[in-house]
């Protein structure tokens, strides 16, 4: 067999375009029967996972459109690392390799990433690669509280959980035994390798179909595609240096996160230098998580059209320095990463704002409102009234308003997960969701206006006794507006009585107590005075923007 006709035939580039397109409905598919298999409830319901299919080299030739940005760009060079420890020459078909180390994986220990080999006729042709977050993983949870990596959960180092298809009893009998939800991770263990399986079988049924041996010259024009796409886009930007910052809530104190972009002829570089440092809890950073959100916010607004892959990211660099929030060593807390990490593109935008204006949306609620939820015997001891259970609920407060069009509501930006239904939740743990809406006034005003946050309040069966490990940001530093918009609406965490409690951190709920959170809204863009006034009668109408609102923010006369 050949590898199709020569690369400067102009079938050649149809038939390679046509490939390419196949090979990202191959990964769309191996996310798609991970969502349909997996246990945990992040990801069957909220889709917190990534999926991808890398060369021989470890180098990412296309990712799932399903996924979040953190994982994909993080899982993009975690494949080196397992190539580093086992070579593609010693892997055999049925082999799958997995680990959640956070400076090897996607950046705390609740990502599993697993790679698996695929081989066509005896030779090995490529690596697919998964990554999902889990509900549980022992330790402390998720959350900020632990002091080292070690006390937030079980390790695991680059290992092999299937040898040529036979499971490594041993791994899953460790498995099993260092978490609260044993059939939970070991049954998303099976679904991380089965989705890799459907796609070498759909990998190795694309190449016999085009009747190809390698993915070499497919890479290699992937890659150079890509490449020469993202440097055009690049050139089209004003050169120069851009500076910008934003805040955290932070745990022991508030976090600044400052970047100073350089945008040159073929490359953007993002130097960090006056960054807050070192945490003692679990909100930093490791440098690949930084790397991998801080390249979206650059590419959605640099070169959106681009397909992900390792060339389209190539042109992006980062300066991490050394003993900040963003460059977290081994074995520094990093549960909680997304706290900080999630504000990036926020950060990115704000540096590229300068640059190209009207490409870029204002601040939005940015970091995910996930509560863990636990209770029973481990919270309450002899006195419980419930069962144990362990679960996470995904939710989003508002994005940022864009130039033309306003805010999306209760949506997760930058990870683009979904918000889990409280059915779901409701269905595996003795939890009640009393209170779901979209919160009054909440996204900025602005010619276009931010999105909306949320309103929840959480119970549970017969208001029992329960914990929280509180992982909420954006509370003392609300989503920013731009060119005149206003400020989000920042959020609020307490009880439905009006008490308070602390927006980070392992907390008891007492009994008869219900939880009430009030989610951030986005920041809006361009002056309240210019907006549309059907468009602000439509949002009283909606009971969304209060008459007093329209009236002070946005100067109605109605």
């Amino acid at each position: 067999m050949t590898d199709g006709p020569p690369p400067g035939d102009a079938l050649a580039t149809i038939q390679r375009n046509i490939q390419w397109n196949r090979l990202i409905a191959v990964v769309e598919e191996q996310a798609q029967i991970m969502i349909r298999t997996a246990f945990s409830t992040t990801v069957r319901e909220a889709g917190d996972l990534s999926a991808g299919i890398f060369d021989l080299q470890g180098r990412m030739l296309a990712q799932a459109v399903t996924g979040t940005p953190g994982h994909v760009n993080s899982m993009a060079e975690s494949v080196g690392h397992f190539l580093a420890k086992f070579p593609a020459h010693g892997m055999k078909p049925g082999d799958h390799y997995i680990t959640n180390d956070p400076w090897l994986g996607t950046g705390h220990l609740h990502d599993l990433t697993v790679v698996t080999p695929a081989f066509r006729n005896g030779r090995i042709v490529g690596l697919f690669a998964n990554t999902a977050h889990v509900i549980d993983v022992g330790g402390l949870g998720m959350g900020p509280e632990g002091r080292s990596v070690f006390e937030e959960g079980l390790y695991i180092p680059i290992v092999k959980c299937f040898d040529g298809g036979v499971a490594n009893e041993t791994f899953f009998d460790i498995l099993r035994a260092g978490t609260r939800t044993p059939a939970e991770l070991e049954g998303d263990v099976y679904s991380l390798c089965a989705c890799n399986d459907a796609g070498v079988r759909r990998l190795v049924e694309m190449l016999d179909e085009f009747g190809i041996d390698s993915l070499d010259p497919l890479a290699s024009y992937i890659f150079d595609s890509s490449l020469r796409a993202t440097l055009v886009e690049i050139a089209k930007l004003p050169r120069g240096e851009f500076s910008g910052q934003i805040r955290s809530d932070g745990y022991e104190s508030p976090v600044t996160l400052k970047a100073r972009m350089t945008i040159g002829a073929e490359d953007i570089t993002v130097d960090f230098a006056g960054t807050s440092a070192l945490s003692g809890r679990g909100i930093n950073v490791p440098a690949a998580y930084c790397r991998a959100y801080s390249c979206f916010g650059i590419k959605v607004v640099v070169a959106p059209e681009v397909p992900n892959n390792w060339a389209s990211l190539l042109p992006f660099r980062m300066k991490i320095p050394e003993g900040c929030i963003l460059n977290a060593p081994r074995p520094y807390p990093v549960s909680v990463r997304h706290i900080v990490g999630q504000l990036l593109p926020d950060l990115m935008m704000g540096c590229l704002h300068q640059a190209v204006p009207d490409r870029v949306a204002a601040e939005g609620s940015s970091c995910l409102w996930n509560p863990p939820l636990r209770g029973g015997g481990q919270v309450s001891g002899a006195e419980a009234e419930l069962p144990d259970f362990e679960v996470i609920t995904f939710n989003s407060g508002g994005t940022g308003a864009r130039r033309e069009q306003d805010g999306l509501d209760g949506t997760a930006f930058p990870s683009g997960v979904r918000t889990m239904p409280v059915e779901a939740t409701e269905n595996v743990a003795p939890v009640i969701f009393w209170k779901k809406e979209l919160r009054p006034d909440s996204g900025g005003p602005g010619r276009t206006r931010g999105g909306f946050g949320q309103i929840m309040e959480i119970g549970t069966k017969g208001d029992a006794e329960f914990a929280i490990n509180a992982i909420f940001d954006r509370v003392a530093n609300p989503p920013h507006g731009r060119d005149g918009g206003g400020d989000g609406a920042a959020g609020w965490v307490g009880y439905t009585d009006g008490s308070t409690i602390r927006t980070k951190g392992f907390q008891v709920v007492p009994k008869g107590k219900r939880l009430r959170l009030l989610l951030p809204g986005g920041g809006g863009m361009g002056s309240p005075a210019e907006r549309d006034p059907d468009l602000l009668a439509r949002d009283v109408a909606d009971g969304l923007v209060s008459e007093a609102a329209a009236r002070d923010l946005y100067g109605s006369r109605r």
